[in-house]
């Protein structure tokens, strides 16, 4: 008699429960990476992947588990910032490159003038810094050039008016429903 034996998932095994058929952990938790799952555990809480988990389509399972363990290994080597540090640390390399690129374009337009005698009086097109802010930066479709959003949007409003039309709501002369703080709402 043959016994075809699996051996438990990562997540079963170390939440030292059986393994079924089932198991909604078993294809993305292998036994072989029991630290995947043990991170994702510490950080999300099995029973918030399994909600996760069942609330995606199966086709995206594989997503989400990916992220969920990408962000939870991020926590683990960088409890405070997490993932939000490496991208921070990646938005400064670009921008660093970009400077850098930009530089040596500048150089280059400098050199090519220089060789050309009749190119002498033209100045070179220096770009303008790029501004990238990356909370609050949108991609404008088709490109990888970011243009920033206007967060103050809010203040530039003629006369002080808010969004909802009425002025100076909340007193004070700043023009804001934001600033009724407990003299009554707007709303």
């Amino acid at each position: 008699m043959a016994s075809s034996y699996n051996p438990p998932c990562a997540a079963c095994k170390f939440l030292r429960r059986k393994c079924i058929p089932g198991c909604v952990f078993a294809p993305y938790f292998p036994p072989e990476d029991p630290q995947k799952f043990m991170n994702v555990h510490k950080i999300f809480g099995a029973s918030n992947v399994t909600k996760l988990l069942n609330d995606v389509l199966p086709h995206q399972r594989e997503d989400v588990v990916s992220s969920l363990a990408y962000e939870a290994a991020a926590r683990v080597r960088d409890p405070v910032y997490g993932c939000v540090g490496v991208i921070s640390s990646l938005q400064q390399q670009v921008d660093r490159l970009q400077k850098d690129l930009d530089a040596a374009n500048t150089d280059l337009i400098r050199h090519v003038c220089n060789e050309m005698p009749g190119l002498t009086s033209i100045q070179p097109v220096i770009p303008p810094q790029r501004a990238m802010d990356h909370l609050s930066a949108t991609r404008v479709d088709g490109g990888g050039f970011y243009q920033p959003y206007n967060v103050n949007r809010m203040w530039n409003r003629p006369n002080g008016s808010n969004p909802r039309g009425n002025m100076n709501a909340g007193g004070s002369g700043g023009g804001g429903w934001w600033w009724t703080g407990g003299r009554g709402s707007n709303m």
